[in-house]
């Protein structure tokens, strides 16, 4: 363990970078990083001079999804609760206590993140995995390295796709249903091509041409964006992605329950090396 802190902060001009800081464990998203990105993300959106945020990961790898693993998992600890009004989770039994859990710190965070009023651009290098992908989709834009790549293998615990569930709005049908189907790795250049990902740049080059375009971005006005990001959200809204992400929800946190209930372990006994194992 380390006295780093999980989530760095930085104002460069009008760009504010906020920096996953678990590069050891691949960035994987526990709660005390879940509130950290909160924070952060809360003290740019409080920041007249702030007009862009970059969401970055530290090391290798943008982000390698939740925490199931590590040393620092800390699903048995209490959170904040901001972005849903429910009970605590931790003394609860079942599913009580893994939706309440899942609710606040995965669906209700990503959502509350998706609607900050500033434009957030993902630079991404490395892994983009699972609940990585939900970081960088709730963000505007996404730039990434040559060597980026990205995977939604949670079929293979039984469960159909991360929290976040924008898969056919931000891959397309047929292709989120390969994604999620095979488990396998997609790159950055089919993420681009499937319109996931808005540029591909070699792996020296990302910073550079990330804070270009945040500069650029950041000398329009800035609640013209702000309304221009909450028009382009709503529009996805009315063609029906809020609604089938609770939807989905209920399937995802069904499948938690049949895997307690077959194999005793709502992961279905699966870690991260498990599900490495199981490609």
């Amino acid at each position: 363990m380390t006295d780093e802190p999980v989530v760095r902060y930085e104002r460069r001009g009008a760009i504010a970078l906020v920096t996953m800081n678990r590069p050891r464990y691949r960035n994987a998203q526990n709660s005390a990083m879940t509130y950290a990105l909160d924070d952060a993300f809360t003290r740019a959106v409080d920041d007249a001079d702030v007009a862009v945020v970059v969401l970055a990961g530290a090391g290798d790898h943008f982000s390698a999804g939740h925490d199931i693993g590590s040393p620092g998992r800390d699903v048995d600890k209490s959170f904040p609760r901001r972005a849903v009004m429910w009970w605590d989770h931790v003394d609860k039994p079942g599913g009580d206590l893994r939706y309440a859990r899942e609710m606040e710190v995965y669906l209700g965070m990503c959502r509350r993140w998706r609607e900050m009023p500033k434009p957030a651009i993902a630079m991404v290098q490395g892994a983009c995995v699972a609940g990585g992908l939900m970081l960088a989709w709730v963000c505007d834009l996404i730039v990434a390295a040559d060597d980026a790549f990205f995977a939604d293998p949670v079929v293979r615990m039984g469960i159909p796709g991360v929290e976040y569930f924008a898969h056919p709005w931000l891959l397309g049908s047929r292709f989120a249903k390969e994604v999620l189907f095979t488990g396998d790795r997609f790159d950055a250049k089919r993420a681009y091509e499937v319109g996931m990902v808005n540029r591909v740049v070699p792996r020296a080059d990302l910073a550079e041409t990330t804070f270009a375009l945040a500069e650029r971005i950041a000398t329009m006005p800035r609640f013209g964006l702000a309304l221009t990001k909450r028009a382009v959200n709503q529009c996805e809204d009315l063609m029906g992605m809020r609604s089938a992400m609770d939807s989905v929800f209920g399937l995802h946190h069904l499948a938690h329950a049949h895997n307690a209930e077959v194999t005793g372990n709502p992961l279905a006994g699966l870690d991260a090396r498990g599900m490495r194992d199981k490609a």
